[in-house]
């Protein structure tokens, strides 16, 4: 990391999602993106923030030229941060649960989730990405993944670049839908990521009951490079943010080199 990186202001929004009301959805968490208008650099809203996490890909997906990709483009402009989260899109014959990474001028980057969750039968109705997406902010190098990736520690893996003098990121950020009954590997795998790759981890879950009866828990966190909480959030509507400390980060890294004993691998997507 370079010593003229700047701090990062990371706000959490852990909302409860309406199902199936793609305007609705517009309305609730565009009012708390306002709300952090000139506070927070990156927003950070939920897995399928505009519908809930859904299999009714046909009535529910948008595409790239909808409504909800329109919104999201002037709704980080007039806040003047950075907007992400995932919606579920229409690309043709197929659909894709695909992370939106949202810039105030209007230019964005897009994931679009690999791991597709089988035991809800996502990989019958969505097709999954074969490249990881890494984008910068404030000179952070940014890893954004979609809820089910954070089971996947090697796709995750995070490499010291020898010819670059860099590290693949410096922060991971989840965004999700992860029921309650299994918010125990939530928290624990969060820690994990953050822990075997020296760095930032962020997770963003919603709260609340969607319209397959599932509850959701929230435990959105932020937590730091030895997998320390800077912030952990409970079981209803909240949005909290903090602040990363890019300094902190390059210490660590400096005196807890694990990196330099890593396997060395090839992903073969």
């Amino acid at each position: 990391m370079q010593a003229v990186i700047k701090s990062l202001r990371v706000s959490l929004v852990q909302g409860a999602t309406r199902w199936h009301d793609a305007a609705a959805n517009r309305g609730y968490y565009g009012a708390f993106a306002r709300a952090l208008k000139g506070r927070s650099d990156l927003i950070v809203l939920p897995e399928t923030f505009t519908s809930g996490f859904t299999n009714e890909t046909l009535h529910q997906a948008e595409t790239m030229q909808g409504e909800s990709f329109a919104w999201l483009t002037a709704l980080a402009q007039e806040v003047g941060s950075v907007i992400t989260g995932s919606m579920v899109v229409r690309e043709g014959e197929r659909c894709v649960n695909r992370l939106v990474w949202m810039r105030p001028d209007g230019s964005f980057d897009l994931y679009d989730k690999r791991h597709l969750f089988r035991m809800a039968r996502e990989h019958e109705r969505y097709a999954g990405g074969d490249k990881r997406l890494i984008v910068e902010l404030n000179g952070w190098r940014i890893l954004p993944q979609v809820c089910y990736d954070l089971r996947f520690p090697v796709w995750l893996r995070n490499r010291y670049d020898q010819a670059a003098q860099r590290f693949d990121y410096d922060l991971a950020i989840f965004v999700a839908n992860w029921p309650s009954p299994r918010r125990e590997p939530w928290r624990t795998l969060l820690r994990a990521r953050a822990i075997e790759n020296l760095a930032y981890v962020v997770g963003v879950n919603r709260v609340g009951v969607d319209g397959n009866q599932l509850h959701y828990s929230g435990d959105s966190a932020a937590l730091d490079f030895v997998g320390a909480p800077l912030v952990e959030l409970g079981a209803h509507e909240q949005v909290v943010t903090v602040t990363l400390d890019p300094a902190a980060l390059a210490a660590h890294r400096e005196r807890f080199p694990a990196w330099m004993d890593a396997d060395d691998f090839e992903l073969r997507t």
